[in-house]
């Protein structure tokens, strides 16, 4: 992946080494339920998992939130926006700008590389965010509309957001409350090492869905999926609408990747296939065999492997940002 052209982002707020305080586990649109058989919050795969003194905390957090204030963070997490879903009339009308040049006609000439120590980690998620800032402030302006960056918060453990608690277990997510992304740069080996999805446009690919949570919001999608979560009959139709939010945020990534490429040449050979075998990884149901030995669907919250390939692909292939409306997909 090359990142030479890239500017950095100046909207990268470093909380590492900092201490953070205890709140209530909360969030939006998480990069992936990491195993267990799905559900609001996703399952630990941190380094040694939580503890279980851990573990209690936040179960005393959860219910302590739900009966003294009538927060229920199973709810709010991987929150989403209400139904009929409907994509902004300004933004189904744009057209994203054709593509001159292929990825697969560009040879690959050095670049960054998504090293995670030190402050290489930093430089790589920076000028990937200020990639996305770059092509999400294009296809705003063609909206007539402004976009708004997303701070994105590097810590390590946890730390405060403005949805409660992050911990590096949870993964990477977004906070509608807060607009900023929290990312323990951990997890890129936790990718490597307990996903199998190695690669530096794999964790590309994380940071441009989080983005993709944070345009979602400034769309007021996101807001239509939580009163629609909020007014499901069942778990299972709250599910499906967090699954169509997920996958509409990985079209969105998929948007960038074609995008940025477009103009700054940042793809190199097997890049695509990375964030490919990523999407793939992170299916639900590959997660739950995973994790418990059989899959639950209507415990999906993000969609399965081939539904995360599928839409990330139609992102790549995009014409309009309407080709990514999965809230009226027939098919997902």
């Amino acid at each position: 992946m090359r990142l030479d052209q890239e500017k950095p982002s100046s909207n990268i707020e470093d909380r590492r080494g900092q201490s953070g305080g205890f709140g209530g586990p909360g969030g939006d649109g998480g990069f992936g339920p990491m195993g267990g058989s799905g559900g609001g919050i996703p399952i630990p795969i941190g380094r040694g998992g939580l503890s279980m003194s851990t573990i209690v905390m936040l179960v005393v957090a959860y219910l302590a939130l739900k009966l003294l204030f009538g927060i229920d963070l199973l709810q709010m997490f991987n929150g989403g926006g209400g139904g009929p879903i409907q994509f902004p009339e300004t933004q189904s009308q744009i057209q994203l700008p054709d593509q001159s040049q292929s990825a697969d006609a560009q040879a690959p000439t050095g670049g960054t590389t998504g090293d995670v120590t030190a402050d290489a980690g930093r430089d790589f998620v920076s000028r990937v965010l200020g990639s996305t800032e770059r092509v999400w402030g294009g296809i705003f302006q063609q909206m007539g509309k402004t976009y708004e960056p997303a701070p994105l918060v590097l810590f390590n453990g946890f730390t405060r957001s403005g949805c409660g608690a992050a911990q590096s277990a949870m993964g990477p997510f977004y906070c509608p409350r807060d607009g900023k992304v929290y990312l323990d740069l951990s997890f890129y080996q936790d990718m490597k090492n307990k996903l199998g999805a190695p690669g530096d446009f794999a964790q590309a690919y994380v940071v441009a869905h989080e983005v993709g949570h944070h345009v979602q919001d400034l769309l007021g999608i996101a807001e239509q999926v939580t009163q629609a979560r909020a007014n499901a009959s069942s778990e299972a139709d709250s599910n499906a609408l967090s699954v169509r939010m997920e996958l509409q945020a990985d079209c969105f990534a998929g948007i960038w990747a074609t995008e940025a490429d477009a103009t700054k040449h940042i793809l190199e050979n097997g890049d695509l296939e990375e964030a490919l075998n990523a999407a793939s990884q992170i299916g639900d149901d590959r997660l739950q065999k995973r994790s418990q030995g059989y899959v639950v669907p209507d415990a999906f919250t993000h969609g399965t492997s081939e539904q995360r390939v599928r839409w990330f692909k139609n992102g790549l292939a995009a014409k309009s940002l309407n080709d990514c409306d999965t809230f009226n997909a027939q098919d997902l």
